[in-house]
């Protein structure tokens, strides 16, 4: 398909002007004009872009791209290695953050959702990002941080009682760790995001509201990927989804 064709798509499946977002959202590479095959991943690490020029892709899609608030403007360093490898090869790099947490079907939050089998009811925060869902029947904490760890192949952090019964869960994928406090007003039984920062243990502590850190990379996979499948299945174009193992 077309390059251009392409990123119109993208930013109109995923509303990409209606955020106020920290990095650009759409093509911020741009390559060849013809894309036949995407690759999508995490972020735009140098692993990443290497291994989609070894898989002879004509597009990166990612949900951490470049070019973020506060950053050194200058192409030094990592930077110039990321970018001499995209320009050398004449890929396409294109970006989605929080329009791709947003999405209600293929983005960061709807995939956590279902892979954890969340029945979504609500959303609260900012852009509203933040889902609030129930479980299909009650459970302690112990035993909904061993579905997360199997479901997502990583062993969370939890902060609470693991005998406390749980059943309604707020969530938000990667650092979102801040919004803790709007899912304890919420009403919440327990919070789920992929970070925690030195406050957060106080908070569970004294809320009493159970926190889980899941992993920002663990819970940022199933956005992109789902775009991608998406995309092959729309418009015939191939796609591979590269995961670029990180232990945060």
């Amino acid at each position: 398909m077309d390059r251009k064709e392409l990123e119109l798509y993208l930013n109109d499946l995923l509303q990409a002007p209606r955020f106020r977002d920290y990095c650009p959202n759409g093509l911020q590479v741009q390559g060849r004009e013809t894309v036949s095959h995407i690759v999508t991943g995490v972020t735009a690490s140098l692993a990443l872009v290497e291994a989609a020029i070894d898989a002879r892709a004509d597009a990166i899609l990612v949900h951490h791209g470049y070019f973020w608030n506060g950053e050194d403007a200058r192409i030094v360093g990592q930077k110039h290695a990321r970018l001499k490898a995209i320009l050398a090869h004449d890929v396409n790099l294109f970006a989605y953050h929080l329009p791709l947490d947003a999405h209600p079907e293929l983005g960061n939050n709807a995939q956590l959702g279902a892979l954890l089998g969340i029945d979504p009811k609500g959303r609260f925060g900012d852009d509203e990002l933040g889902w609030i869902g129930e479980l299909p029947q009650p459970t302690t904490l112990a035993a909904f941080a061993e579905t997360v760890s199997a479901r997502l192949e990583r062993a969370p952090l939890v902060i609470g009682d693991l005998d406390r019964p749980v059943r309604t869960v707020g969530w938000c994928t990667g650092g979102a760790q801040g919004w803790f406090d709007a899912a304890v007003a919420a009403g919440v039984d327990v919070y789920l995001s992929g970070e925690a920062s030195e406050q957060t243990t106080h908070l569970a502590r004294e809320s009493g509201v159970a926190y889980i850190g899941a992993g920002h990379h663990a819970t940022e996979r199933g956005g992109v990927r789902a775009l991608g499948n998406h995309l092959a299945e729309r418009f015939g174009v191939r796609h591979t989804f590269i995961d670029i193992p990180n232990p945060v």
